[in-house]
């Protein structure tokens, strides 16, 4: 399979066009949201802004002035202050960069199409006073940034998207797990993936999130080759994230790999639709603005 490394430079993830298509559009929370209903700006979360609320652990991405080092002195740790804000909503981008991510047969992988739509999201939630945070994932959680409701938190986001490289093998069930038990406050999740992995391990950490309260989102983002598989001849196909290679012929295996894809999507439709979270399919040939902009009036509608 080709492989490509298309993450984009952070200066091109949204121009004015993007911009001006998302921009009369609103990323609200259909649950409830720490006791509230989204949308109304009233719920408590932690932030920078009002009063002191107590100290976590500092990690990277954190601005050093709200260091509490006096807390430094005494334990030789470094520790965040945190403070009361209101903000509309806590949202969380988990983006997928195992190495499967990289690949691209129309001029874009999937990490970039999800890095795209990660960034046009980022904008969005921010320009309405939401809190939003990013963590990369592969076999473990790579980077987790926590979630800001400051405007120039954007150019931190966007500044991570930019260096990441499709790298690794796939544990998306771990890493959910893991994120689901490390992100405390209930809050808006949208997961960013091919979802290439067990379903079963998958299904169990989405679960998770919703049974601690967060609402979810999924964007099963899938390359057209791997929807389609539109080979012919007879190739050789290697393994993005551990090398391996495989003579194969297409024309006998592409059925039964296109009835697996089928069985693989059915039940991760099914788990969505039982833990009422949206799944959004998402296929890297159709450009990532009408994409999202078609989600969001979905979702309005919903509403």
């Amino acid at each position: 399979m080709l492989e490509r490394d298309m993450t984009a430079d952070p200066r091109h993830f949204l121009n004015p066009q993007v911009i001006a298509k998302i921009s009369n559009w609103e990323m609200k929370a259909r649950l409830v949201v720490e006791g509230f209903i989204a949308g109304l700006h009233a719920s408590p979360h932690l932030g920078f802004n009002v009063e002191f609320a107590e100290h976590r652990q500092y990690n990277p991405g954190d601005e050093i002035r709200y260091i509490d080092w006096k807390a430094f002195a005494k334990s030789e740790k470094l520790y965040i202050k945190q403070f009361e804000e209101e903000t509309n909503l806590r949202s969380w981008l988990m983006i997928d960069a195992s190495a499967s991510m990289g690949y691209g047969s129309s001029g874009m992988s999937k990490l970039a199409y999800a890095c795209h739509i990660a960034a046009a999201l980022t904008y969005l939630m921010l320009n309405q006073r939401d809190a939003v945070g990013l963590v990369t994932f592969s076999e473990q959680v790579d980077t987790y940034i926590p979630a800001r409701a400051q405007l120039n938190h954007f150019h931190v986001l966007i500044e991570q998207m930019a260096q990441l490289q499709p790298r690794g093998a796939t544990n998306t069930g771990k890493a959910l797990g893991d994120i689901a038990g490390r992100v405390q406050r209930r809050g808006l999740v949208i997961i960013l993936s091919d979802l290439f992995d067990d379903p079963q391990r998958i299904s169990t950490a989405l679960k998770f999130f919703r049974h601690k309260k967060h609402e979810v989102i999924v964007f099963h983002i899938l390359d057209k080759d791997e929807t389609t598989f539109p080979f012919d001849i007879p190739l050789m196909l290697r393994d993005m994230e551990d090398n391996s290679e495989l003579a194969v012929d297409p024309q006998s295996l592409r059925e039964a790999y296109l009835h697996q894809l089928s069985k693989h999507i059915a039940h991760l439709k099914r788990t969505c639709v039982e833990g009422n979270i949206d799944y959004v399919p998402m296929e890297t040939t159709q450009p990532f603005d009408k994409a999202l902009v078609a989600y969001l009036g979905k979702r309005a509608s919903m509403m």
